[in-house]
Order: C-alpha cells, then structure tokens, then sequence
C-alpha cells in the first residue's frame, strides 16, 4: 500500500485509470481531437500489459490475474468514448470498422447505455423478457438426465438408422427379408415405447410418493401456524424441494458434516454458498435467479421512463460559454468531471442545486454562506451547520429535487431487493443449513450472496439512483469543473500534509488515493465498493504519512483506525475532498446513497461505516463550493 500511495511502483490498472482521467480532461476542455488521440492510447496501452500478462501467466502456468476483469471494462469505456469522439469529429468510419464486434451481444451483466448524446435520444437496457431468458439459459444449459421414455425414442432412432442402412444394401429381389426387416423393426420399437412407458409410470408414482414424504416432513417444520402467509407457503414449497433435491445428490450431507466439524469457519461458509449458488438446478439458485428477474421488471420501466424525454419537450439548449453536461454513457462511469449521476442519498442531505447553470444576479442563500473558499481549519462541525441551515430549501420534493412518484419507485425497489435478499435467499438458506444460524455465518452469508444478486441488478439500479440525484451530481460536477485545477492549499489541506517538493515525482498529491477511489465504479457489488473506499482513506493516511512524519500529524484519540492513523478529522476532509475533486466521479453521489442503503448495519458502525460517511461529507462540502470559482482567476 504505501507503494502504490508513493507513486513508486505503480499498477498496470491505476497507470490506466491515469492514462484514461488526462484523455477525460482533454475531452472536457472542448479539445476532442487531443482526447480521441489519449483514448486511443489508453486502449492500446491496456492491450499491452494484457498481453504481457497472457504470455507471463502462459509461461508460470498461473490464473489471470484479478485485475483483468477491470482492464477489459477499462478499455471497453475508452473506446467506447473514442466513438462518440470521432463522430464530433466526424470519423463516421470507426464503427464499421469493426464489422467482428457487431454480431457478439454483450453479456447481460454489462452495464448498458442509458443516454446517447445524440441529443439525449434513449439506448435502452435489455427488456426484462430478454434478461429473463438470458437469466435462464444456464439453468437450461445443464442437461437433466433423460426420462425412459426420451431414453426409449433415442434408442428407436438408431433402430430406424441401422434398419435403412440394412435396407438400402438388400436387393431389390430380396423383398421376404425387407418385409422381416420392418416387422422386426416395429416390434423391437414397440417393445422400447411399451416398457419405457411401465418404467416412467413406476418412477413417477415413487417420485410422488417421495414428494408427499417430503412434504410432510416440511409441513412438520412448519406446523407452529394454522394459517400460513403466501411467503411461509412459498418458503415451505421451496424447502420441500430442498429437502427432495437433497434425496437426490450427497454433496449437501458431506457439507453440513464439514459446518458441524467446524461451526466457527467462515471460510467454509464462503466456500459452501459459493458451490450452491454455482449450481443452477437447486432450488436457491432458482430463487434467486426468479427474484433477479422480478427486480429487474420492477427497475426497468421506472428507468426507461426517467431517461426518456418529456412529451413535446426538446432538450435544453446548453449556454455557449458553458460545458454541456453529458449523461454516462456507460454505467460503469469513467472518471469523467461531466456526467451526472443518478443514487439515493441519505435524508440529512443537503438539498441539491438545479440542473441548469446558476444564473448570474443576486446571490442565492447558499452563496451567501459560501461566498469564499472554506477556512483550512474548517471542520466536520461547520458543515454540518451549513447542511443544517440549507435543508429547508429542499422541501417538497425528493431527493435531488425530484418528485415524489420517482423517488417512490425507488423506495419500492430497495424494499423489494431488501426481501429478496434477507427475508427470502437468507432465511431458505439457514432452513437448509441450520450450521449457518449464528451471527458471524449470517453476515457471510449475506455478502457471499449479495455478490451474484446484484451483479446483474446493479447497472440498472444505479440508473434509478443517478436520475433521482441527477441535480446533485450536475452541481458536484460543475464544482469539479471549476475546481479540477485548484491547488491543494485553496482546497484546506494545510502545507504540513502535502510533499516538500511536488514537482519531483511529476503528480499532483494524493494521486494514488483518487486512482484507488476511480476503482469503484468497476465494482457491481456493495460490499466490493465498500472495501474500494476503506483503501482509498488507508491510501491517504500513508500518503499523509508519507509527507509529513506521525510525530507532526494531528492524531485524535477514539477515532476510527483510520482516523487516527495519520490525520484528525479535521484535516480528513479537506483531503479527501481534493481527492474527490481529483477523481472527476459525480456519479460518487449515487454510489454512496445506494452504498447507505444496501451496506449491514454492522459495518455502518465501524470503520468501514466511518469511511463512508467522510466520503458523503466531502462530497457535499465539494457540491456546495462557491459558484465564482478559483478556476476563473
């Protein structure tokens, strides 16, 4: 870690993520044709040290390494950035280019266009009917065994091959053995029909009698209610099958031998919801998959008709002199200082600015507050106050300034994830592995199924949350364009927190810490994205240790690990804000409202709980920085 915070080894993927942030700079800066060129470069750059990897690996015989995944993401947004580039600068020729790209759908996992910019027309997601389909083809990919009747028809079939085959070398005159040759034909495929159909009969009737067995003993473990809830219904249908799903193979039994030989490793529960979840013909993975598919239908008209146009409305003409916000492109976000996003936010949050430029003539109250840069000694206490004085404003409305019916769809589709998650995938999984019913194997089994859950979810979720916040993120990113050249010291970050010399290694402070933070939006998983923002506030206490040795740093006793490692809370947020101003990531609004909701409560109060809510607080200190900006001067 302190490698990467020091700048002196640097990893393939940040040096990427660099490479990709100066092409969104130049591309911000109304200088396409640079930016096409920088794009470009990043791509061919990534395609190196990919290469490089497959021929080390090839050589060592190791796996790939984990950062693949997120180089591939990486250039998939480059390019696709290089395109809409080239078309400003009217290379209309670089799509059909590449004619082997066009026939291969991208998986349903990838997070998809929301808008173009080809004056805001819609590319909308996959329709849930396709997601559905394509939800359920591995499940269909795994082959049942057959039945005796399939049995029987495929074993008639080479009996008919074998007989034409036969009687296209007999004579013409050999008509007695052809006339044999079809009636032993149809006997032996009658014979085949008739048994099959006696076994099938038989199988069926001990698969009933297996069923209303196992029924019973559901219905047993489910007797404490006379009348059941259609949800206790389900769960007991659900672990019926279970319980028949486990008549069928041994690896259940040899799993919960391991859990009662072990009941305190967790490494064991990784392992067992991983093989679960992995094997798509058991009834959780069903589940899961059928819950998928119901959020899904759920979150997609809510999306399409957020980023759909109004009837009769056409898209508001951008000021001259001033940068049109571009809606992502991909959900997947780049670090680009001009897109908007779209999270949820928690309800003490201040109220956000409207999506249009401020418009020049009296000071608004905000501006009156802020009408200069923040002290370097302002601390968690002044922003607060501030936040406290500006909530009325945003009365009325939803979040980001949005109305009610949206903000609505919203809450109805966190509240369904919330039970599809804890109150169904959870609770079935702790009735079919009771050694997995205490605390510390709950929460593991939580986030070990949190992951597949919202790997395919989280695109279109993050859609949702980026269009109820889009007026909060268009006012972080105008305060990152305004800002993205300040100085550390016009941030708050006093002289003592920042390198002697930062000319000598050619970046800006802090520069690992916003590489490591731009790494979030490659993650589809909450408690992924979590763990991205605890490294990047561990980043910045060993780049403040870097800079200023721990005897000369202000250390405040009952702080988290982090907070006390290096910094005080007061010097935490002026850093951490420049880190956010560096990141170019409005779309961290949306990111850390969704993070709020979906993250335990056990780790809200901990360090990870304190990691999150310094970074909402340097995100709101930033969206709220003055209008007249230090970039004008």
């Amino acid at each position: 870690m302190a490698a990467a915070a020091g700048d002196g080894t640097v990893k393939p993927l940040q040096s990427a993520m660099k490479l990709a942030n100066g092409a969104i700079e130049l591309d911000a800066g109304n200088r396409p044709r640079e930016a096409y060129t920088e794009y470009l470069r990043s791509i061919h750059y990534i395609s190196q040290v990919l290469l490089e990897e497959v021929e080390t690996t090839k050589e060592a015989g190791e796996t790939m390494p984990p950062d693949t995944s997120k180089m591939l993401k990486l250039a998939q947004q480059c390019l696709e950035r290089a395109q809409s580039t080239a078309a400003k600068l009217g290379k209309t020729c670089l799509k059909p280019a590449m004619p082997a790209a066009a026939p291969n759908p991208q998986p349903a996992g990838r997070h998809r266009r929301v808008y173009s910019d080809e004056g805001g027309k819609l590319s909308p997601f996959l329709p849930p009917e396709i997601f559905q389909k394509l939800q359920g083809a591995e499940s269909q990919s795994s082959k049942k065994e057959l039945t005796p009747l399939e049995e029987a028809s495929l074993q008639n079939q080479k009996l008919k091959a074998a007989y034409e085959a036969r009687m296209a070398r007999l004579d013409p005159s050999q008509a007695m053995q052809k006339t044999s040759l079809t009636l032993s034909l149809q006997r032996q495929m009658m014979e085949n029909l008739v048994i099959a159909k006696a076994r099938e009969e038989t199988l069926q009737r001990k698969m009933e009698e297996r069923r209303l067995r196992l029924q019973e003993a559901a219905n047993r473990r489910f007797c404490s209610q006379v009348a059941l809830t259609p949800e206790e219904r389900e769960q007991r249908a659900l672990y019926a099958a279970i319980l028949e799903y486990e008549q069928d193979h041994d690896w259940p039994k040899h799993w919960k031998a391991k859990l009662k030989r072990s009941p305190g490793d967790l490494s064991l529960v990784t392992s067992l919801l991983s093989h679960l979840l992995s094997l798509p013909d058991h009834p959780i993975a069903q589940l899961l998959r059928r819950l998928q598919c119901a959020v899904y239908s759920t979150l997609y008209p809510a999306v399409s008709r957020a980023a759909a146009p109004a009837p009769g409305c056409c898209p508001p003409t951008p000021n001259p002199g001033s940068r049109r916000l571009r809606p992502s492109q991909s959900l997947h976000c780049m670090l680009s200082p001009s897109e908007p996003s779209t999270a949820p936010q928690p309800q003490d949050s201040p109220p956000t600015p409207s999506l249009h430029p401020r418009p020049v003539g009296p000071p608004s109250p905000v501006g009156d507050i802020t009408s200069g840069l923040p002290d370097k000694d302002s601390s968690f206490e002044d922003l607060e106050q501030f936040l406290r004085t500006s909530e009325p404003q945003g009365r009325g409305r939803g979040h980001g300034g949005q109305p009610e019916p949206q903000l609505q769809q919203l809450k109805s589709a966190v509240e369904d994830i919330h039970n599809a998650i804890a109150d169904r995938l959870l609770s079935l999984t702790l009735l079919a592995f009771e050694g997995l019913n205490t605390a510390a194997s709950k929460d593991r089994c939580l986030a070990c199924i949190e992951e597949p859950f919202f790997s395919p979810l989280w695109p279109l979720l993050l859609a949702l949350y980026r269009s109820v916040h889009r007026a909060r993120e268009a006012a972080l990113s105008r305060s990152m364009e305004l800002y993205r050249n300040a100085p550390p010291t016009a941030i708050g970050i006093p002289t003592k927190l920042l390198p002697k010399d930062p000319e000598a290694k050619g970046t800006y402070p802090y520069c690992a810490a916003a590489q490591e933070l731009g790494l979030l939006i490659l993650e589809s998983c909450p408690q992924k994205k979590l763990e991205c923002i605890v490294r990047t506030l561990r980043v910045i206490c060993v780049c403040a240790e870097d800079y200023c040795p721990t005897s000369e740093t202000t250390s405040q006793a009952g702080l988290p690990p982090i907070a006390a490692a290096a910094i005080g809370a007061d010097d935490l947020l002026p850093i951490l804000s420049f880190v956010v101003l560096r990141s170019g990531l409005p779309q961290l609004v949306s990111e850390c409202a969704a993070l709020e909701e979906f993250i335990h409560e056990g780790y809200l109060i901990g360090e990870e709980g304190y990691c999150l809510t310094s970074l909402q607080s340097a995100l709101s200190y930033v969206e709220l920085l003055p209008r007249g900006g230090l970039a004008k001067r």
